[in-house]
């Protein structure tokens, strides 16, 4: 089910179209969408928004997930992959490998698995490393 909301002017990200899987669903397949989506119910396959991702505390993933963000509340099985922000809220378990640029684990979270912040080395991130000065050898008084 898609609900079409009015467009929040995000500079064309996403549809502003929000998609919902609901309690006692299951779904085996492929999602795509422009829009964002909310699960809470099961879903066994690859997903990927181009907007928001909302696994709600009853919704269970195994699969391959790409989003712009996310927010998890139930169970997911699998890789994921956030271009922003993924937070895994209180109650939720995340089994399986996690990229993303912002990375928020409430307190009670489980997650089993690697991380990858994609820390950028350009910029500030090389000022903050230590610097050895050369030594050419001369001496200046």
């Amino acid at each position: 089910m898609g609900l079409k909301m009015k467009d929040s002017g995000n500079g064309g990200r996403g549809v502003g179209e929000l998609n919902f899987i609901g309690e006692g669903t299951v779904l085996e397949g492929k999602i795509e969408t422009k829009g964002s989506l909310r699960i809470d119910g099961k879903v066994k396959g690859a997903i990927r928004t181009a907007d928001t991702l909302t696994i709600g505390m009853s919704g269970r993933v195994e699969g391959e997930i790409f989003a712009r963000n996310a927010v998890v509340g139930g169970r997911i099985e699998g890789n994921i992959s956030v271009e922003d922000k993924l937070v895994l809220e209180a109650k939720s378990v995340l089994i399986g490998n996690l990229k993303a640029k912002k990375l928020v684990i409430d307190e009670g979270a489980v997650f089993q698995g690697k991380s990858d912040m994609e820390a950028k080395r350009e910029g500030n991130a090389s000022s903050l490393a230590p610097t050895k000065e050369k030594n050419s050898g001369t001496k200046k008084s």
